[in-house]
């Protein structure tokens, strides 16, 4: 099930939204969990990355589409955002923040459709997994395939990724139970390592680029055997 946001201050074009959405589910079998917002600001001020599609209106009375969609991607890089609007020369700026595409008003439902039809087919061909890191209130989605490695440090975590370190609270338990990956194992209390980023074992430590990382005694044989089933795998 698909979680889509519609965002317009006008209510007759969320109910309108919401009945197209409907028929779409009855043509394509879809099935959407639909939330209402009726403002950007509304959208912005408790925002968490979980919405697959957002539905934007780009004019409305207190915070503009395109505002809110440029406050979304500082958090959320993967959300599909739609813009409504019945002024498409404004739709052009949506390149700016990914916009997959636009909706003129007034909303005829075989464009809506085929847009619709486009997103989710972009949602089903970049399926990645994702875990939500979260610290003093603010929530972030990282990308499962650019973790390096993930530290724990004072009862907290550190995710270590291609991009960035990230800080958040939480216990290597639950990110193994939230991952259900064998491309992670966990080379002590202290450190889980995506082995697709391991670059070297030298006697109890693993190299992961710059970073050395301790491996347990008790741990020693079983990373070996994971890497060696791993490059298996792979073709490495």
């Amino acid at each position: 099930m698909l979680k889509l946001a519609i965002v317009d201050d006008d209510a007759a074009y969320r109910a309108e939204i919401k009945q197209l959405l409907k028929k779409y589910e009855q043509d394509y079998g879809e099935k959407f969990m639909i939330y209402e917002y009726t403002d950007g600001d509304e959208l912005i001020e408790h925002y968490e990355p979980v919405f697959d599609i957002i539905l934007l209106d780009v004019e409305m009375q207190f915070m503009d589409g395109m505002t809110a969609a440029t406050d979304i991607r500082k958090v959320d890089n993967e959300v599909i955002i739609i813009f409504i609007t019945n002024m498409p020369q404004y739709a052009i700026k949506g390149y700016q923040v990914g916009a997959l595409d636009y909706i003129l008003k007034p909303i005829s439902y075989y464009p809506f459709s085929q847009t619709m039809k486009r997103a989710i087919g972009k949602k089903n061909s970049a399926e990645k997994k994702y875990i939500i890191a979260s610290l003093h209130g603010m929530r972030q989605k990282i990308d499962v395939s650019t973790i390096k490695y993930v530290e724990v440090l004072d009862h907290d975590l550190i995710f270590h990724t291609t991009e960035n370190d990230i800080n958040s609270k939480g216990s290597l338990k639950e990110v193994i139970k939230e991952i259900k990956s064998d491309i992670f194992f966990l080379c002590n209390k202290g450190y889980l390592i995506n082995l697709e980023y391991v670059d070297e074992v030298d006697g109890n430590n693993v190299i992961i680029g710059k970073d050395t990382l301790q491996v347990s005694r008790a741990k020693k044989k079983p990373l070996i055997e994971a890497i060696n089933n791993y490059m298996r795998r792979s073709g490495g």
